[in-house]
């Protein structure tokens, strides 16, 4: 019988996370999520992802410490083996909406941190020993799969440092799919457009009105099961020469349209 796989999903314990948690837990995989949250508010979900069949490892950390970071990756070489698959889906918007004329550096630094930094440093850890298993077995699988946003390439103001963020994450996407791609570990991009979440729940009426409006083509907001079918995809290896490719999962929101 094949080993079952491994993914580290970050910020993993609800939202978009989660539900990308619960959809690879439904293909087999055993599931390893890094979150700031206190084990105890989240244990119900943890429970599903058992209850779905999942060996579950919650490593209660942040994405910014190092030391968070390579202890998640220490306690799933430990407990299941070796990881394949890394989900960088933890991020934060502004605590603030602030116009870029007045933004502040800890907004800024608050943002980047967690949502760019993190990420790219956890990459390169996971990365590494991705390849150091790559070089045993080349038929291991492994894959890399950044969450962004259409705020990638849409420019919103209002939180700059969030727009700066993502774009960063669509160049850290380019730059470990070339690095990696001598190893065949794929790096793919996911460019969620307007999600129903806690994050989005302060401007649903907004987006209530902008969706009704046309805002996207296909008028309703989209859920995290939405990303986390297009996650499921990539983590069954359904892309294998796709590497470094964007997916948009924005209900055709960013269509250019006359």
């Amino acid at each position: 019988m094949a080993q079952k796989k491994t993914a580290l999903i970050t910020g993993g314990g609800r939202g978009i996370g989660y539900g990308i948690a619960a959809a690879l837990a439904r293909e087999g995989f055993n599931i390893a999520i890094l979150d700031v949250l206190p084990e105890e508010t989240v244990a119900a979900n943890l429970e599903a992802l058992r209850a779905a069949g999942a060996g579950v490892l919650y490593c209660r950390g942040d994405v910014t410490k190092a030391a968070d970071r390579n202890a998640a990756l220490d306690a799933i070489d430990k407990n299941f083996g070796a990881l394949n698959v890394l989900v960088n889906n933890a991020g934060v918007a502004p605590k603030v909406r602030a116009d870029i004329l007045a933004a502040t550096e800890e907004s800024y630094d608050f943002v980047m941190g967690i949502n760019l930094k993190g990420p790219y440093f956890l990459t390169q850890a996971a990365a590494n020993r991705m390849v150091a298993n790559k070089k045993q077995d080349p038929a291991f699988p492994a894959c890399i799969v950044n969450i962004s946003s259409i705020s990638s390439t849409v420019a919103s103001p209002s939180r700059g440092e969030y727009c700066l963020s993502k774009a960063g994450v669509s160049m850290a996407t380019r730059l470990w799919a070339t690095r990696l791609g001598e190893f065949d570990i794929p790096v793919y991009e996911i460019r969620p457009g307007v999600i129903q979440t806690d994050m989005t729940a302060v401007v649903k009426e907004k987006y209530d009105k902008l969706i009704a409006e046309g805002l996207c083509l296909q008028k309703r907001w989209g859920f995290p099961d939405d990303i986390a079918r297009a996650v499921a995809m990539l983590a069954r290896g359904d892309l294998p020469y796709s590497t470094g490719q964007v997916i948009l999962v924005d209900g055709g929101q960013t269509l250019p349209r006359l």
